[in-house]
C-alpha cells in the first residue's frame, strides 16, 4: 500500500510555526504538530533548522516529504522567515504572508501563488498579538518550476503553495490507475473521448466548453489508458496536453512522469532532424534548458520551421501510439492530438481534431 505524505503548504506552515515559536520564546523546536484542517487530523513535522537572523527575524526550515508520490518537491527545503512588523498591513490584519524567492507569482495580478488552503493553515496556526510578517522561501523553487506546467496557469518564477488538503495522496501510484480506468469505463459509451493530461489540460478543455461526459483526466498513465480505451472499443481519443509533456509520446514514452523518463529535448531534436534542421541548430536545440526555450530559439532563427517541427511531432505521436497499441494487444484506435504551450495557447493540432470538438 502506497504511503501518503503532506502537501507543500503543510511544510511551509510548520516552518513558520517553528520560527514564530523561537521569536516568542527563544526555544528551538525539533518538531511541530499541526492541525491539517483538511482532513480533520493532526500531523507531526520535523524541523530541520531554526536560526535567528540579523535585524530580529527568525528562519526555520523543513523539508518536503510527499510520501510515495512521484513528486518533484521531494526533499526540497521549505524556509519561513518571520519578523515583527512595524506597521499593520494595508488590510489591517496582524498577519502578512509573502512569497519570497522560489515561490511563484501570477503574471496577471502580481500576487504570490499562495492559495486558499495554505492561507487557512497560516491563519489558523499563527495568531500573533502584534503585526507579524511571514515570508516563505523555496530555494529550489525556480529550478523545479521549469519542470512543471505552472506557467500554463500564469504562475511564473517558482512553485505554488497549492492544494485543497494537507495530505499528498499518491496519485501516481498503481492503485490510482484503477481510478482512472473506472472513469474511462463509465464514459466509454460516448464513443469519442478527450484525454486531458493533468489539471492544466482538464482546465483548458472545460474553458472551451467541452462536455464533461467526454473528458477523462489521465495523469501520467497514458499508455495503459490508451490500451484500455482500445479494448473498450472507443473510436477516437483526442489527447490534450502541454507540448512538453505529450512530446514524450513521440519518443515512445507512454508513462510521462519525469521521474521515470525525461528525454524531451532529445526527442525534440530528433524531430528537428526529421524536418531538415541544420546540425548547428540541432545542437543548439539540444542544449536549451526547456522545450519552451528550444521552441523560442527556433522561432528566432528559423520561424518557418516551427510549424513543420510541430507537424513532425504530431505525426510521430500518432505513429508511436499505433505501435504501442499493437505491441500491447490493443485494438485499432483513432488518435488526434492538441498541444498547448505555457501561455495556454494551442500551438499545434492534428487535422482530425475539428471533427470531434465542434
Amino acid at each position: 500500500m502506497a504511503e501518503a505524505g503532506y502537501t507543500l503548504p503543510v511544510f511551509a506552515c510548520a516552518s513558520a510555526v517553528a520560527a514564530l515559536h523561537y521569536l516568542q520564546t527563544g526555544e528551538v523546536l525539533a518538531s511541530v504538530t499541526l492541525d491539517l484542517l483538511e482532513p480533520a487530523q493532526t500531523a507531526r513535522l520535523p524541523i530541520e533548522q531554526v536560526a535567528p537572523l540579523p535585524g530580529g527575524g527568525v528562519l526555520a526550515i523543513t523539508r518536503s516529504q510527499p510520501g510515495d508520490n512521484l513528486d518533484l518537491t521531494r526533499n526540497t527545503p521549505v524556509w519561513a522567515v518571520v519578523a515583527w512588523a512595524e506597521d499593520v498591513s494595508s488590510t489591517n490584519e496582524l498577519l502578512t504572508i509573502a512569497g519570497g524567492f522560489g515561490v511563484g507569482w501570477h503574471k496577471d495580478t502580481g500576487q504570490a501563488a499562495i492559495y486558499r488552503y495554505a492561507q487557512r493553515l497560516f491563519h489558523h496556526h499563527l495568531k500573533p498579538s502584534r503585526p507579524l510578517r511571514v515570508e516563505i522561501i523555496l530555494p529550489q523553487g525556480r529550478v523545479l518550476a521549469e519542470r512543471t506546467s505552472n506557467a500554463a496557469f500564469g504562475v511564473v518564477e517558482g512553485l505554488a503553495l497549492l492544494g485543497t488538503s494537507g495530505i499528498a495522496h499518491p496519485l501516481s501510484a498503481p492503485e490510482q490507475l484503477d481510478c482512472f480506468r473506472e472513469e474511462l469505463r463509465q464514459k466509454a459509451d460516448q464513443g469519442n473521448l478527450v484525454f486531458c493530461i493533468g489539471e492544466n489540460g482538464l482546465d483548458l478543455a472545460r474553458s472551451w466548453g467541452i462536455p464533461e461526459n467526454v473528458l477523462v483526466k489521465t495523469g501520467n498513465w497514458l499508455g495503459p489508458l490508451l490500451v484500455e480505451a482500445s479494448l473498450l472499443q472507443i473510436k477516437t481519443i483526442v489527447l490534450l496536453g502541454y507540448h512538453g509533456k505529450l512530446l514524450k509520446l513521440a519518443g515512445g514514452i507512454f508513462h510521462t512522469h519525469h521521474h521515470l523518463a525525461d528525454a524531451r529535448l532529445e526527442i525534440l531534436t530528433a524531430c528537428g532532424l526529421r524536418c531538415g534542421l541544420s546540425l548547428p541548430i540541432l545542437q543548439k536545440l539540444l542544449t536549451q534548458p526547456t522545450v519552451d526555450a528550444a521552441i523560442t530559439y527556433l522561432q528566432q532563427v528559423q520561424p518557418l520551421k516551427v510549424r513543420t517541427l510541430y507537424e513532425v511531432i504530431l505525426a510521430q505521436i500518432q505513429q508511436r501510439t499505433r505501435q504501442y497499441l499493437q505491441a500491447h494487444g490493443g485494438s485499432p484506435l483513432g488518435v488526434e492530438v492538441i498541444l498547448f504551450n505555457r501561455e495556454r495557447q494551442v500551438v499545434a493540432q492534428t487535422p482530425g481534431v475539428t471533427a470531434y470538438l465542434t
